[in-house]
């Protein structure tokens, strides 16, 4: 809310976040209430995206490249490569396939031709209830391999996510949706996995990919490929079903 009142009136090459130490009146997709308390990282972040370019044709791909980036924040720091933190499309962050540590929310006003974008991105950095979080997995992997990884930081996790996410944006602007997708491919939880479509009782159909729009990709034996989308809670991770776009 603070940003969305500030960011008209600040030049347009300004960049602007937000950090909470908590959160009681956080959103999430749905119109879905996200509650915080200490030991998140938890911030929103202000950008400007051209509508003519790569990334302004193909907005919804900005949640990906958060997603992406929020895992990177901590796969990428040397010897923290094998933590096991993952991207659940379209904007989760997951331990493994089993739990949420995170999530991304977007939104997107466009003035005349150019997009001002408010992220809201949090992650579980040292809360080991009601789930898990970060510095537990940092645990967990130091335990069984016999490292002494330190435990991270939320502040250090936040400037670590818009920094790499900075190089993504740079990355897709020239290069387009392949620039970015083999490394959200590497860390995202769905490959080869098998949903069925509508219902429970509906269509077998096997997750493909990303399409050039940030739509996931599925094949239904005998109607080859097909995009769905994100609407609402009806891609159900738990119970492995999409809708249709």
């Amino acid at each position: 809310s603070l940003i969305g009142r500030l960011m008209l009136k600040l030049p347009e090459e300004m960049g602007l976040i937000a950090i909470a130490v908590r959160q009681t009146q956080g959103k999430g997709r749905g119109g879905n209430v996200w509650l915080s308390p200490m030991g998140c990282a938890l911030s929103t972040l202000h950008i400007t995206v051209p509508l003519h370019s790569n990334l302004g044709q193909r907005i919804p791909f900005i949640q990906h490249l958060v997603s992406l980036a929020m895992v990177e924040s901590v796969r990428s720091i040397p010897g923290y490569e094998d933590i096991e933190l993952r991207v659940k499309w379209p904007n989760d962050i997951y331990y493994s396939d089993l739990m949420k540590l995170g999530g991304v929310l977007v939104t997107s006003t466009l003035i005349e031709t150019t997009f001002h974008i408010l992220i809201g991105f949090g992650f579980n950095v040292n809360n080991s209830n009601p789930t898990i979080c970060i510095n537990d997995l940092i645990r967990k992997f130091n335990k069984e391999e016999g490292t002494k990884l330190k435990p991270l930081t939320a502040d250090c996790l936040i400037a670590r996510t818009v920094t790499v996410l900075e190089r993504l944006i740079d990355i897709f602007q020239e290069k387009g949706p392949n620039g970015v997708l083999p490394r959200y491919y590497k860390y995202w939880v769905h490959s080869g996995k098998q949903v069925r479509l509508h219902n429970e009782e509906g269509p077998i159909a096997w997750i493909v990919g990303i399409d050039d729009y940030g739509f996931l990709q599925v094949h239904e034996e005998g109607k080859g490929v097909e995009s769905v989308h994100p609407d609402g809670n009806s891609f159900d991770m738990l119970r492995n079903l999409i809708i249709p776009k």
